[in-house]
């Protein structure tokens, strides 16, 4: 399967703006092939909401998502795309996944920072897995990823590939985590990996903008030539890497 991934520069609380955005990049993704688009953390709010996020806050079946899988069916796609969800009094920091009429939500589970905590509720590690063309995808949000656990919980569960919505901080550690720990955990679980981010800045954030594919042997499938908005696309082919899974068996041979 083909898929695409969008390094998005959103604006904040314009959610008009950012469905709009979503559309536009929808038919470009169909245009060249894909049959699924990745978009980032919070992508349809703006990571950056920070106090109109209970307002924007949407419930997994409420018009946000509904106008996500519009886009979806008219251009044949599934689409991941991150939203701030609501559910009852809980606020939390989610992704959606849809094709066609199905759908599939996936709640953050790992706070990163001050803001996250502040706005949002923590989920409870969960295994949420998509059936799309054949293939078993996986769903994670930015910092998940960076604990190993969730990806081998997802590894363990059958996935070929895991998705993860990002929005990677301009800093330190930002080079580091997607020029290295992303293709480590595509390796060490013999997994694809898509970690597809935020670009651009905010009122009060900038972004890395270092979206990455990776495959299970480690190999950087796709990346953007440079921080600004980037229309990525990599081929998840779990046959093509028969030999890595044959030489790094590190999932048949755990004993816990």
């Amino acid at each position: 399967m083909l898929i695409a991934a969008l390094q998005m520069r959103s604006y904040p609380s314009d959610v008009a703006a950012n469905l709009d955005r979503l559309e536009r990049t929808a038919a470009e993704a169909a245009a060249g092939g894909a049959h699924l688009l990745v978009t980032p953390e919070l992508g349809l709010v703006g990571y950056g909401a920070g106090p109109d996020l209970p307002l924007l806050a949407e419930p997994a079946d409420g018009p946000l998502a509904t106008s996500v899988a519009a886009i979806a069916r008219r251009h044949s796609l599934g689409i991941v795309a991150g939203f701030a969800e609501r559910n009852g009094d809980a606020l939390y920091n989610s992704a959606l996944w849809v094709s066609g009429d199905r759908r599939a939500v996936y709640r953050k589970s790992h706070l990163y920072g001050p803001y996250e905590r502040h706005w949002f509720r923590a989920a409870a590690p969960s295994t949420v897995i998509v059936h799309q063309d054949g293939l078993n995808l996986g769903l994670l949000i930015c910092y998940d990823v960076e604990f190993p656990e969730n990806v081998r919980r997802l590894a363990r569960a059958g996935v070929d590939a895991v998705l993860v919505p990002t929005a990677l901080p301009v800093g330190g550690s930002a080079e580091f985590i997607a020029a290295h720990m992303i293709a480590v955990r595509a390796f060490e679980n013999q997994v694809f990996v898509a970690y597809v981010d935020n670009c651009g800045r905010d009122d009060d954030f900038a972004y890395a903008g270092l979206s990455r594919i990776a495959a299970p042997d480690g190999a950087i499938l796709a990346a953007p030539r440079d921080r600004d908005e980037a229309l990525l696309f990599a081929r998840i082919e779990p046959e093509a890497y028969a030999r890595s899974r044959a030489e790094n068996t590190y999932l048949s041979d755990l004993t816990a």
